[in-house]
């Protein structure tokens, strides 16, 4: 895994990070094969192979990734006050083009933190400390950063936020047993936070104009627990499909 990211700093310069920034998920893809080849298995154990049914999970999970989102700003939204407006000279040839330099980005993380790494975990321990230590990885890579950290605010929003976006994913990958879902998932909220609704106009279909600034600690402690809240209701729901589903007699066509 290390040695394929070595090799895609290498690699990934120039024209081909401007028009094709794919080198780092290929060579973790390529990484992955090895490693599933020593144990005489294939990337069908996290499910990598191109059947019609995890290509469909990458397309729900971009719907599913970028709803989450809508719903966790949307409640901050009327939690705090902020007025939602619609852009209007928002350019969807920009918005569609972000999505194929966000996957690469979000296909990279997802092969690194809930790829064989964290399938192997689970093997030899469970699946409880598998999601505690790639919890706290997730959250150490957005997290040691000199701007963030100069910033008490953002430490503490992404030290949230961040391993409940892990336990998301590491749900849609153990729910669907293939990691086009976590990365449709990840994808979909990524490309959601600068293109669906943020506090920059015309870069989203919906901007936030007069974006609330917290100055005390206990409304901005509750707006996080409700943002949080949609993301939990989510993986809750995926964690429990299969229940409902049964429960109102509707055969679901992905779990």
């Amino acid at each position: 895994m290390v040695m394929a990211l070595l090799l895609s700093v290498i690699f990934n310069r120039g024209v081909v990070k401007q028009y094709f920034p794919f080198t780092a998920p290929i060579l973790l893809v390529v990484a992955t094969y090895i490693l599933y080849k020593t144990e005489k298995k294939s990337l069908k154990a996290v499910g990598l192979n191109l059947r019609p049914r995890n290509i469909s999970f990458l397309l729900l999970g971009l719907f599913v990734g970028a709803l989450a989102f809508l719903g966790a700003r949307l409640t901050r939204a009327l939690y705090v006050g902020e007025f939602i407006q619609i852009s209007p000279d928002f350019d969807y040839n920009d918005a569609l083009i972000a999505l194929y330099f966000i996957l690469p980005q979000v296909a990279t993380e997802e092969l690194i933190f809930r790829g064989y790494l964290f399938k192997k975990t689970i093997e030899v321990s469970n699946v409880v400390i598998a999601n505690v230590i790639f919890s706290i990885l997730f959250t150490l890579i957005h997290v040691v950063d000199t701007d963030i950290l100069n910033n008490l605010g953002m430490v503490v929003m992404l030290s949230v936020t961040i391993p409940v976006g892990h336990l998301l994913f590491a749900t849609g990958l153990i729910k669907s047993k293939t990691l086009f879902f976590p990365i449709g998932l990840h994808l979909g909220n990524n490309w959601a936070t600068r293109h669906f609704i943020s506090s920059t106009k015309n870069e989203s279909v919906f901007f936030i104009a007069d974006s609330v600034m917290f100055d005390s600690w206990s409304p901005f402690l509750m707006m996080l627990d409700l943002f949080n809240g949609c993301y939990v209701l989510i993986t809750f729901l995926i964690w429990k499909w299969d229940i409902i589903t049964r429960r109102f007699r509707f055969k679901s066509l992905f779990f």
